[in-house]
């Protein structure tokens, strides 16, 4: 199998494995991962996902050209996937958090994967970029629709209308990651964050989640009124209770997602 995902301890790890096609996606692959993301959404076990590629080369390389190439653009555009490039890219029903351990190249649908992450740790030896123009093509899987909205308007379209990569450094400095270390801390860097994540209330996180991305395109006092089910879920749980209770008794609490 192309894709390896393993659940353990809340913690979701899948892992784009074709490092031998520097982790570029076949059609097999992205059916795989829409099916990953589908049952995660209905897994209350996970709370949180490490989305990587295998080795130390690539992230993701985006669309294996030798698969998609026999298609025009134009059917290549047309061909309907859920959630955008990797099921990831333009998804906007994965309430848990979602952290990109990017190891490698990460260019094309995988710089597009990468904006559809919530968190970004990179290996100092990573890029990023939308090469897409260079072959005829455009990053319209979330990269021209969510580029411009994330970093400022010169920056996202140096990288679109160019093509050209940046290097993790860069990255940092536009805001597209949150963190850029050795290759060899990569692992610990993302393990720290995540553990950051497990430290917090499961639902209040998903709430987090719904309202950000609900709340957008509205303005500050609009989104702060917003009613989401996972708002009322949290605000109604014995984990609140539970997070108030350790509080007081200076212990760490003990989470059970209700």
């Amino acid at each position: 199998m192309s894709i390896k995902y393993v659940v353990k301890d809340h913690v979701a790890r899948v892992t784009i494995d074709r490092p031998d096609r520097m982790n570029a996606i076949d059609e097999a692959s992205e059916a795989e991962l829409i099916r990953i993301w589908e049952s995660i959404e209905k897994d209350t076990n996970v709370r949180c996902v490490v989305v990587t590629g295998a080795g130390e080369r690539a992230f993701c390389t985006g669309a294996d050209m030798k698969q998609s190439g026999n298609k025009t653009g134009l059917e290549y555009w047309g061909h309907t996937r859920v959630g955008g490039f990797g099921g990831l890219s333009l998804r906007d029903t994965l309430d848990v958090p979602v952290v990109a351990r990017v190891n490698g190249h990460a260019l094309g649908g995988g710089m597009e994967m990468v904006l559809g992450c919530d968190i970004v740790v990179a290996a100092e030896n990573a890029t990023f970029g939308c090469p897409e123009p260079r072959v005829g093509r455009l990053a319209l899987e979330g990269g021209i629709a969510q580029l411009p909205r994330r970093i400022p308007h010169v920056w996202a379209m140096g990288m679109l209308l160019t093509g050209r990569r940046i290097s993790a450094a860069e990255a940092l400095r536009f805001g597209l990651v949150n963190e850029v270390v050795p290759q060899a801390g990569l692992d610990a860097a993302v393990d720290k964050w995540v553990a950051d994540i497990l430290a917090c209330a499961p639902l209040s996180v998903k709430a987090v989640k719904q309202m950000v991305r609900k709340g957008a395109q509205l303005s500050p006092q609009e989104a702060q009124m917003l009613k989401v089910p996972a708002l009322i879920a949290a605000l109604n749980s014995t984990d609140q209770d539970e997070g108030v209770q350790a509080f007081v008794e200076k212990r760490a609490p003990v989470w059970k997602g209700r």
